[in-house]
């Protein structure tokens, strides 16, 4: 368990309905936009209720056709993963995962990740929040031998495909210096998602290029994560990859709730992260979710006041105000973690992700006096990792900043939170505020396992199903029906292609 410092908070009480001593337009605009504290009580015994039968499903073994699919797998997966390590270590499946890992880390000085929305983005998410921000650009002394990382097969941009290709081909020549090598880790739950699939199959050729068609490299540097079964399985075994270098993707959990299986570990170990770390803080969330009363339980409270906004006050539009740049990508894994949950029976909220104050100077307009469908969550770091950056002296004062010379950028940034909240609370705009005390494997841990929960606490209480994503199938059944009516090139322009002609 944490320490009560290293708790991520979740602090709501400015978007609930002030007692005015006397009416003003204000206190009217408040009273309709925002939620009256006697609501948010009354959902405390249905919370506790939602609560219960989500703890309830872990344990289902043949759920009901009204509750699948489902898949709670994610919800224990955090400490069983410690305890077994702890256990079995490094026969563990997170031992496994570090040795892969550190084999790729050991001879490789770039890392390909291949893969779309659940199966890259929450690895995307550690690598940005947790890694340098310029970490690719950094020479190999100053990453500390960690490999420079890469992400693909979450598009069909050829020409953005092509690039990547190009800067492998360009920059690695010697396959046998280990600053030239590079590998991939290539990640699909049912291994038949065609962007990954095809992404696949040009990075792969293109080590076979590299390394030669019989080189061991091919098997020791392409790392696939997939299910227990299906085409990515049995592509790799006939690849001669040992069954013991797949990592697997339980069944029980879902590709949007996967962070904490191989889909993200492996990514984050390669990157350097400290993936026990961050077991432990969603471990620790997970905790508190099932234990903790809902005056001290963020999960309850982020799903409630945002399913009443949602519901009852008709903010059918969600933002995620980033307020630490670092964390943006969390933003975009929420944003699927949220459209793929409860973007269903024509109901669900709208995520849009916005970095504050950045988009302030754009989207900050239609949030302040736009639309009033909106409910904003700041997503705020209290404490900066590095020494502050200070305004400083300057012989000239044209922009009048002289005043602020004792200042550093986390004065600015505090008194533009403040300023930006103060402004929305006027216009009777609703905000909230998830509170990291850092930017840590530990909190960004506590932060993405309770956003997990906390959307599966929603749907619960919204009567979706959190699991699944149906409406995603019919783009991928239309896809392959074009792709099979469009005629194939002539045999001599394939091989153009796939040499680079």
């Amino acid at each position: 368990m944490q320490l009560p410092d290293e708790a991520i908070e979740y602090s709501y009480q400015r978007l609930l309905a002030p007692l005015p001593d006397a009416w003003t337009p204000l206190a009217e605009l408040q009273a309709q936009h925002f939620l009256s504290p006697e609501r948010v009580e009354q959902m405390r015994t249905l919370l506790n209720a939602v609560r219960g039968q989500v703890a309830a499903e872990r344990e289902l073994q043949n759920p009901p056709p009204k509750l699948q699919p489902l898949q709670a797998g994610f919800i224990d997966l955090p400490q069983k993963m410690l305890d077994q390590y702890r256990r079995k270590g490094d026969a563990s499946e997170l031992g496994r995962t570090l040795r892969v890992a550190t084999r790729l880390k050991e001879n490789t000085d770039r890392v390909v990740v291949l893969g779309i929305g659940g199966s890259y983005l929450g690895a995307k998410a550690l690598f940005d929040s947790l890694c340098h921000a310029f970490h690719n650009e950094l020479p190999g002394k100053l990453r500390m031998g960690k490999p420079r990382i890469y992400f693909d097969g979450n598009h069909l941009d050829n020409d953005a495909q092509q690039e990547l290709l190009e800067l492998l081909e360009n920059t690695c020549v010697e396959p046998d210096l280990a600053e030239e090598r590079w590998g991939v880790v290539v990640i699909s739950k049912s291994g038949g998602t065609m962007e990954t699939a095809a992404a696949y199959r040009a990075f792969r050729n293109e080590m076979l290029k590299f390394y030669g068609p019989k080189s061991d490299w091919l098997k020791k540097l392409i790392v696939p994560v997939t299910g227990p079964k299906g085409k990515l399985r049995d592509l790799a075994k006939a690849e001669g990859i040992a069954e013991d270098d797949i990592l697997t993707i339980p069944d029980d959990i879902g590709g949007r709730y996967s962070v904490f299986t191989g889909v993200g570990l492996l990514p984050a170990a390669v990157m350097g992260i400290d993936v026990r770390a961050l077991l432990l803080g969603a471990a620790a969330m997970t905790k508190r979710f099932l234990e903790e009363p809902f005056d001290r339980n963020p999960v309850l409270q982020f799903a409630a006041i945002n399913h009443l906004m949602n519901e009852e006050q008709g903010k059918k539009t969600r933002v995620m105000a980033i307020w630490n740049k670092k964390l943006e990508s969390v933003g975009f894994w929420y944003d699927q973690l949220l459209s793929e949950s409860l973007g269903k029976m024509n109901r669900g909220a709208t995520p849009i992700t916005s970095v504050y104050s950045r988009d302030l100077h754009s989207r900050g307009q239609q949030h302040q006096e736009g639309t009033r469908d909106k409910v904003i969550n700041n997503l705020i770091v209290r404490t900066a990792k590095h020494s502050p950056v200070v305004v400083g002296m300057s012989d000239r004062n044209e922009d009048e900043l002289n005043q602020f010379s004792r200042k550093g950028l986390p004065d600015i940034l505090d008194a533009a939170i403040k300023g930006t909240n103060q402004a929305y609370q006027e216009a009777a705009r609703p905000s909230a505020d998830i509170i990291l005390p850092n930017l840590s494997e530990h909190t960004v841990g506590q932060l993405m396992q309770m956003l997990m929960l906390a959307t599966v606490v929603e749907g619960r209480l919204s009567n979706i199903n959190p699991y699944g994503q149906p409406g995603v199938e019919a783009y991928k059944k239309n896809m392959m029906a074009n792709l099979k009516a469009v005629p194939n090139l002539p045999k001599g322009e394939v091989a153009d292609a796939v040499k680079g002609k």
